[in-house]
Formats: C-alpha cells, structure tokens, sequence
C-alpha cells in the first residue's frame, strides 16, 4: 500500500540552497511504470500537472535522494519526496476573534449560519480568518473541544462563497454521529439557488457522478453513472419562481460531493447565476439591449457570487435522539437579487 505523510523535515545541501520535504510518498510494488508528473497529479490536491513539471524543471521532485525530471518513470518501492525551498506552513489552528451568526449551540453540537465569503477550513492560502479559527474562538473556554483535533469540529462543509448552515460537533461522539447519519443521507440539506434560464418542468432529478474536470483542477465536473470516473451524485430540485430568463429553485442533496450542486447545474444547462468558475457570471439568457445588459451587470454587482445559500438542515440530535431542524433567510445579497429579478420582470414583457 502506498503511505502518504507529510513532515517539515529540514535538509542542508552544502551544493544549493535549503530544502525542506513537503510529502513523502512510497511507491506500491504494484505501481506499473508511469510519468511522475502523472503520478503525482493522482497525489496531489489543488494544483495541476503543469505546476508540477515546473517543480521537476527546478529540481523540486526527489526519487531515493534524486533530483528527476517530470518524465521519470516510477517504479515499485521508489520513495518520492517533494523538496521546496521553503519551509511548510505550520497549520495549526489557533483561535480568532472572528464573530459568527450561532443559530444553536447547546454541550454536543454548534448550528453556524456561515456569511458568503467566509472560508470554512484553513488551506490553499486561507490559513487564517477562517470558520474554523472563529469556532475555535467562540469555544476557546471549552476545556474538551480542541480546535486540532480531527475527532471534533466540522461535519460537512460548504463553499467560501456560499452561505448557510453547517454544523460544528463539539465532542467526539457527536462527530461519529452525526458522520454517520451524513454517510447514511439521513440528513436534511436544502439548498436555494438562482440559475440561468427556464425550465420546462416543475421539478427534476440530476445524476451524475462527479469528479475532477482534467481540463481546470479546480472546477469538478459530471461523469455517466456508469462511467467509473468520480463518485456517484444525486440533486433533487423543484421550481419556487420564475423570471424568465433565470430561475429560483430548491435543491435538495441526495448525495453530498464537492461543488455537487454547481456542477450539476451548469451540466444541464442552468449554471448558477454569478458562478465564475462553472460559466454564470456571464448574460446567458436574454436580449443583448443596452438596458437589459446594463441590469444583469448591476445585478453582478449586487451578489457578486453564486447564487447558492444552504437554507435548511435537518438532522437527528447525537444525544438527545430528537429531531432538529433548522433554516435560514436568505442572505441580504440574494434578497436583493430576487427583488431585481421581480421588478424587471414585472415591468418588461420578454420577447
């Protein structure tokens, strides 16, 4: 088996400058010869294959102590290491006078209604400023809860730039609990989103498995269910209003992948409206009149984000047993959107 494992290991190299290892990975002796590039691509999270041939070019990717190029091949028990010249961040989290909209909190478990924005966890150069250094800061008097430890804290997340509801479990028990009812998909997760265009029906059901897009490392993207690529993902929606050229509609997770939401969207040709990464922050539907586009514009600019707020949650106590159920209003910015939505609409006949 292939063992993964990160260490801030400091080298001295009398020949160049200052390495230190960022990732540790034995290679499996099953491992069939393949590219290094390619193989680490399959390691590493949030970046991309050009990044990593950059990091061989500048001696950066060690095999057994031995700078290789991005077209070495990878053989059965080859130790791969990454060398930087720069030592790893220290990602310890450490509490934040941060302040945060607590929807519920009682000795298990805490309710947060998340603001548009706001990162969940540290990484990918969020290390600070984030949900997790708030909540740490808010039950920073709680002797049991430790913001480092894995066997506490968040359950589930939501995107920076989605608002709404998560729950935080404030001892291991609540988080094995609660875990388990997110695995089962005993829990309620209702979502409220503004797409692009109309649709012919009043409710639907998507399917696709979802994974990484190979185009955009940072864009997932939709897969046949029976395809074998991604993990297998299920968005239930229904109709709440109509505005002709966009649409407010309810989605509810069946499963819950990353980005499940907007990629499935933009697969059926609804992208979020305002949704950079998946095409909806762009006019997709409508007339290309001055004053048309002038609106969608100051609509860009009134919620300059996904259209996405995770509105309700729903899920049972981990101790007590009861039913808990929660929702939240949408946010000022999607408020105001709507209201656009409804005004123009009103006033204009579409053509």
């Amino acid at each position: 088996m292939e063992e993964d494992y990160i260490d801030d290991i400091e080298l001295e190299d009398d020949e160049g400058p200052q390495l230190y290892e960022h990732l540790r990975v034995v290679v499996d002796k099953g491992q069939e010869p393949l590219r290094i590039d390619k193989f680490l691509l399959k390691k590493l999270q949030h970046t991309s294959r050009n990044r990593i041939q950059c990091a061989a070019d500048a001696g950066f990717v060690h095999v057994n102590d031995r700078p290789v190029k991005s077209n070495y091949r990878v053989r059965p028990f080859d130790v791969i290491t990454l060398m930087l010249d720069r030592p790893q961040y220290d990602n310890t989290i450490e509490p934040e006078n941060i302040p945060i909209d607590v929807v519920y909190e009682d000795t298990e478990v805490l309710v947060v209604n998340k603001p548009a924005g706001l990162v969940v966890h540290p990484g990918c150069g969020n290390y600070h400023g984030t949900l997790v250094n708030a909540v740490a800061w808010h039950l920073r008097d709680v002797p049991t809860y430790d913001p480092n430890d894995p066997a506490v804290g968040l359950v589930h997340r939501i995107d920076k730039d989605t608002s709404g509801l998560l729950v935080i479990a404030k001892t291991p028990d609540a988080k094995t609990k609660l875990g388990l009812q997110f695995f089962n998909k005993t829990t309620k997760r209702r979502y409220n989103a503004l797409v692009w265009g109309n649709f012919t029906e009043d409710s639907g059901r998507i399917e696709g498995n979802i994974g990484r897009d190979p185009k955009d490392r940072l864009r997932m993207a939709v897969f046949p269910p029976d395809s074998g690529i991604g993990k297998r993902a299920v968005t239930h929606y229904r109709i709440l209003e109509r505005f002709g050229y966009v649409t407010l509609v309810e989605c509810i997770l069946e499963t819950g992948r990353t980005h499940q939401i907007r990629a499935h969207m933009r697969h059926i040709g609804h992208p979020l409206f305002a949704d950079e990464r998946y095409g909806g922050f762009e006019m997709l539907r409508g007339n290309r009149t001055g004053s048309y586009r002038q609106f969608v514009d100051n609509c860009f600019k009134t919620c300059p984000r996904q259209a996405l707020h995770a509105m309700t949650l729903g899920f049972v106590h981990p101790v007590t047993g009861r039913e808990m159920d929660f929702t939240s209003h949408l946010p000022d910015d999607m408020e105001h959107l709507i209201g656009k939505w409804r005004t123009y609409i009103r006033g204009n006949e579409l053509k």
